[in-house]
C-alpha cells in the first residue's frame, strides 16, 4: 500500500480538514465574543497560534494511534482485521458535515453580528447607504457653553500655563455631561487676549452661555473668579470668588464645573459628578506641564526639523505622565512624534540627523506601546474607540478595520481618531465622514484641520459643489492653507481651472502646498510641461533636495508616468510600515489608484484582509492618467 493510500486508511486527511474547520468555526466564535468584551487582540492572535500548533499534533496522533472499542491504541498494536478506521472514517465525514454546516451558518450571520458592534447605534452605515444619515434628534443648543480661557491676573512664568490649565480642566469636567454642547478648546482658545464681546464670540462659537473668569496666584495663595453669561442679554446666571492654595485648584475647579451645570440646568447625580472629577489631570503642576506641552507641540509642527521638535516636546508629556500616570490624552499627544518617524521612513522621507538611533529604530514600538496606553486610559468610551481604530490601522489589524469604521462613523460624539480620515475616505465611506464631521465641527467651529477633511471628503464623496460650499464657508472665518488647498481642489475637480490658477496665485505661497496644487491642476488641463516644470522648481528648492515618495508619488500618477509611480510605490511599499503612507498618498492624490496593486504586494495583503473595496474612484479626472 503507498503512503498516499496509508495515510487515507489511517483518516489523516479527515482529521486534518475536520480540524482545520472546527478551528475556523471556533476562532469566529471566539473573534465575536471578544469584540463583545472588548478584548484586547492579542488574545484572538494567541488562540490563532495554539490552535496552529494544535494542528501537527493532531494529524500525529490520527497517524500514530487508533480508537478502537477498547480505548485508543497505538496503531501498530491493532490487527487490521479487526481495525473499526472504516467506521471512524464515517463518523469523521459527518463531522466535517456539521463544522461546514456550522461555517456557512457563521457566514450568513456575520453581517448582522458586525452591524450590532456599534455601542452607539443599531443601523450599521455601509458605503452604498443613501439612506439620510442627519436624521438625529436636535443639539439641545440652550445647553451650549463655551469656556474661554481665564486671564491671568499675575505675572509669574506659569501664570498663564497654569490658568490656561484651570480652563481646561472645567471645559473636559463639563463636557462629560451628555445634555451639554461644549466648545472645543481649539475654538474658545482662538479667543485668548481679544477683546471681543460676549454676544459676539457666542455667535462666532454657535453657543448660547459663555464661560469667563480670571486667576491671581500670589505665592502659594490663589484667587480664582468666574462667571456663566447668558450670551443673548448679557445676564449673569452664575457668579463666584474662590480663595485658596495652589494644592487646592482641584477642589475649586471641580466646585466651578458643578456649579455651571447645575445653572444650566443640568441634574447631577454622584455618578456624573465622578465622571466629571475623573475627566482631568487634578493635578497643578501636571496641568501646567501639559499646556506647555500642547503648546510646544503646536509650534514644532512648523518646526524644519519637525521630529527633533516633537521629541523635545515628548519631555513635557513624560513630565505629566510621570505625576499622573494613567492620563490617556498625554499618552495620545507623546505617540505622535513616534507616528511621523515611521510614515517618514516609510515614505522615503531623509532620516533627521539629530534624531538618536535607539528611538528611531524602536519608533514603531514606542507608538504602539504609547497609543496602546492611550486607549487603556482613555477618558470616556468614545476617545477609547477613536484610540483602538488608530491602534488597529497602526499594528495592520485591517481583520476588523471595516466593523471599527462602521461602528465609528454610526456615532455622534466630538472625538475623532487620525487614522478616520484617511481610511473613510480612501475606502468608500466619504460620504458618511461628511455627515459625521457635522457635530465635530460643531464641537469645534473654528478647528482648521477637520473642515478641511469634510470638504475633502466631500469632494471624495463626488461632491465637489458642497466641498466648495464648505471651503468657502470656512474662509470666511479661518484662514488656514489646507483648507485654501481643498477650495482649488473643488475649482479642479469643477472644470474651474482659471478661477483655480488665480486662487492658487493668489493665497498659496507654501513652496510644498504651491506644488501639490499647481502640478494637480496643469494635470488636469492635460498640460504635462507646466507639470514637469513645476516638478524641476520643487525638485530646486533647498527645502525639496529630497522630497521622498509622498510629493512624487502623486506627481507621477497624475501625468500618467505609470512605471515611475509603480516604482516608487513598490519602494515604498517594501519598507516596514509601507501600506501607511500609501494610504495617505492616495487620499492626498484624489487621483483614483495612484499606482497598480500588482506593485505593492503587501499593500495588496492588507487591501485583501480587510475586505477593502479597491481601485477608489478618482476626484477628479487627470487626462494624462490612463489607468
Amino acid at each position: 500500500m503507498s503512503f498516499f493510500e496509508e495515510l487515507k486508511r489511517r483518516n489523516v486527511f479527515r482529521v486534518g480538514i475536520a480540524y482545520i474547520l472546527l478551528g475556523w468555526v471556533v476562532m469566529q466564535a471566539a473573534d465575536f465574543a471578544l469584540d463583545l468584551i472588548d478584548a484586547p487582540n492579542w488574545i484572538i492572535q494567541a488562540l490563532f497560534i495554539i490552535g496552529l500548533a494544535g494542528l501537527p499534533i493532531a494529524l500525529f496522533f490520527a497517524w500514530a494511534f487508533e480508537v478502537t472499542p477498547e480505548g485508543i491504541k497505538r496503531e501498530k498494536e491493532v490487527d487490521r482485521s479487526a481495525s473499526i478506521t472504516p467506521q471512524t472514517g464515517r463518523k469523521l465525514d459527518r463531522a466535517i458535515i456539521v463544522f461546514l454546516a456550522a461555517a456557512v451558518v457563521f457566514l450568513l450571520l456575520k453581517p448582522m453580528w458586525q452591524e450590532r458592534q456599534s455601542d452607539s447605534a443599531e443601523l450599521t452605515i455601509t458605503p452604498s447607504s443613501t439612506g439620510d444619515t442627519n436624521a438625529e434628534a436636535p443639539r439641545p443648543t440652550d445647553k451650549s457653553v463655551a469656556v474661554l480661557p481665564f486671564v491671568p491676573l499675575s505675572s509669574g512664568e506659569d501664570d498663564e500655563f497654569f490658568a490656561d490649565g484651570l480652563t481646561e480642566e472645567i471645559l473636559n469636567a463639563l463636557a462629560q455631561l451628555p445634555e451639554l454642547q461644549v466648545t472645543a478648546r481649539t475654538s474658545s482658545f482662538s479667543f485668548k487676549g481679544q477683546d471681543t464681546p460676549v454676544n459676539e464670540i457666542a455667535a462666532e462659537l454657535g453657543v448660547r452661555h459663555v464661560v469667563e473668569g480670571s486667576v491671581r496666584r500670589a505665592g502659594d495663595r490663589i484667587r480664582v473668579t468666574a462667571q456663566l453669561i447668558r450670551a443673548e442679554d448679557g445676564i449673569n446666571l452664575w457668579s463666584d470668588t474662590y480663595d485658596s492654595t495652589s494644592e487646592d485648584t482641584i477642589g475649586v475647579q471641580e466646585d466651578i464645573a458643578e456649579a455651571i451645570a447645575v445653572a444650566m440646568d443640568v441634574v447631577l447625580d454622584e455618578e456624573r459628578r465622578e465622571a466629571m472629577r475623573s475627566a482631568g489631570l487634578r493635578d497643578p503642576a501636571a496641568f501646567i506641564a501639559f499646556q506647555r506641552g500642547l503648546k510646544a507641540s503646536r509650534e514644532a509642527h512648523g518646526e524644519a526639523y519637525q521630529i527633533e521638535a516633537l521629541l523635545a516636546v515628548n519631555d513635557y508629556f513624560d513630565a505629566v505622565l510621570q505625576r499622573v500616570p494613567d492620563y490617556g490624552p498625554a499618552y495620545t499627544e507623546r505617540a505622535d512624534a513616534f507616528v511621523h518617524i515611521i510614515n517618514d521612513a516609510a515614505s522615503g522621507e531623509p532620516t533627521q540627523d539629530n534624531v538618536p538611533p535607539e528611538i528611531r529604530d524602536n519608533a514603531y514600538q514606542l507608538a504602539v506601546e504609547s497609543m496602546t496606553l492611550a486607549q487603556e486610559n482613555a477618558p470616556n468610551l468614545e476617545e477609547r474607540r477613536a484610540s483602538e481604530f488608530d491602534l488597529a490601522v497602526i499594528t495592520g489589524d485591517f481583520y476588523r478595520i471595516l466593523p471599527k469604521l462602521e461602528a465609528y462613523l454610526a456615532t455622534e460624539h466630538c472625538t475623532i481618531g487620525q487614522w478616520v480620515d484617511p481610511m473613510a475616505t480612501v475606502f468608500g465611506y466619504a460620504e458618511q465622514l461628511v455627515d459625521r464631521l457635522d457635530p465635530i465641527i460643531e464641537c469645534n467651529p473654528l478647528g482648521p484641520v477637520r473642515r478641511f477633511s469634510q470638504a475633502r471628503a466631500a469632494n471624495w464623496a463626488g461632491d465637489p459643489e458642497k466641498a466648495l460650499e464648505l471651503t468657502s464657508s470656512a474662509l470666511e472665518r479661518i484662514d488656514h492653507p489646507w483648507i485654501k488647498m481643498a477650495h482649488i481642489d473643488a475649482l479642479v475637480a469643477l472644470g474651474r481651472f482659471e478661477t483655480a490658477e488665480q486662487e492658487l496665485r493668489r493665497s498659496i505661497d507654501d513652496p510644498f502646498y504651491a506644488f501639490l496644487n499647481g502640478a494637480k491642476l496643469a494635470a488636469a488641463q492635460g498640460d504635462r510641461a507646466e507639470a514637469e516644470r513645476l516638478y524641476e522648481v520643487m525638485k530646486s528648492d533647498v527645502l525639496f533636495e529630497r522630497p521622498g515618495g509622498f510629493l512624487e508619488l502623486q506627481y507621477f500618477a497624475v501625468i500618467g508616468d505609470r512605471a515611475a509611480a509603480n516604482q516608487l510605490a513598490g519602494d515604498i511599499d517594501a519598507r516596514a510600515y509601507g501600506p501607511l503612507p500609501l494610504i495617505l498618498i492616495t487620499m492626498w492624490c484624489g487621483c483614483g489608484a495612484p499606482f497598480d496593486l500588482e506593485a505593492v504586494p503587501n499593500f495588496a495583503a492588507k487591501i485583501e484582509q480587510g475586505g477593502l473595496p479597491w481601485p477608489p474612484r478618482p476626484t477628479t479626472e487627470y487626462p494624462l492618467k490612463d489607468w
